[in-house]
């Protein structure tokens, strides 16, 4: 028997075991939204529910209308803002991938130094606010920090200068493309490994922001769901913290299985989605970041 095939077991019993490991949180995380929250405060956390509760979600099921608008926020969000990103990701990476394209080397820093340093919160704030007029809209959701990044472009542009022959590009030019058109119908078809990769950074960097919300939106009618589940939270630890959970509300409010619900609540559309990326993602990692 080949070292190799002797291997391939222990290999395989050690993905298990770390697959394992990432399960058990989230195994844990939904067990505890579905248990009775006194067996919680006895008990503590457990892999399987010894007082079986749904009391987590009838409280957050009356807060369905809510919910629902904020989802549809926050999907909307995630669609516009991962499309744009990578849009112009995607457009500014490309020219910065060509030997040819004057001043390259400087550009090509500008974008590394975004990485560095930025303008800090507070001017940034003023110039979205003041400058922009953008406090209380959507666009305040979508710009700020999420739009695009250094290392997004210096990714993709990795990609692309590595990837993307050059010969068929040339190829492209004596056949009088333009480059709008080699952009569009030869490199973007040819970067669907790196594309989807960004996409799905930029799709969790957005399903997953709660920053902006918090300081620029006050509008309940604009939180995203992350807003949203954070202030139920809040107002849920205040009726605590001052008795008024049974004064207000029909039932007083689990503290500690609603805490977990709002997780399930708020990575199981993730997780849905994230085995439709799986191969695209490590491709894309694996070209974009290791050639060179």
């Amino acid at each position: 028997m080949k070292t190799n095939d002797m291997n391939q077991p222990v290999v395989h019993a050690i993905f298990i075991i770390l697959v394992a490991l990432c399960l058990f949180p989230f195994v844990l995380l939904i067990m505890s939204s579905i248990t009775e929250e006194s067996a919680i405060v006895s008990n503590g956390y457990s892999f399987w529910p010894s007082e079986f509760s749904l009391e987590a979600y009838s409280y957050l099921w009356m807060q369905k209308a809510a919910m629902f608008n904020s989802y549809g926020i926050t999907v909307l969000i995630t669609v516009v803002g991962t499309f744009v990103g990578l849009l112009i990701s995607a457009l500014l990476a490309y020219p910065l991938s060509r030997r040819d394209l004057p001043l390259r080397g400087m550009l090509s820093f500008l974008v590394f130094f975004t990485l560095l340093f930025n303008g800090g919160l507070v001017p940034t704030y003023l110039i979205y606010t003041e400058v922009f007029q953008m406090k209380n809209t959507l666009m305040s959701l979508i710009i700020p920090g999420l739009l695009t990044n250094g290392f997004f472009i210096l990714l993709i542009r990795t990609f692309f200068a590595n990837s993307i022959p050059v010969q068929i590009i040339e190829s492209a030019y004596i056949d009088g493309a333009s480059e709008f058109k080699i952009f569009y119908r030869i490199v973007l078809p040819l970067s669907l490994p790196i594309l989807a990769t960004i996409g799905l950074m930029l799709t969790i960097n957005y399903w997953n922001d709660w920053f902006n919300g918090l300081i620029y939106i006050t509008e309940p009618r604009l939180f995203s769901i992350q807003n949203l589940l954070n202030r139920m939270l809040v107002n849920i630890q205040f009726l605590q913290q001052n008795n008024l959970g049974n004064q207000q509300m029909a039932v007083n409010p689990p503290m500690n299985s609603v805490r977990m619900a709002m997780a399930v609540i708020g990575i199981l559309p993730l997780i849905l989605i994230y085995p439709f990326f799986q191969n695209y993602f490590v491709k894309g990692l694996t070209i974009g970041a290791v050639k060179g």
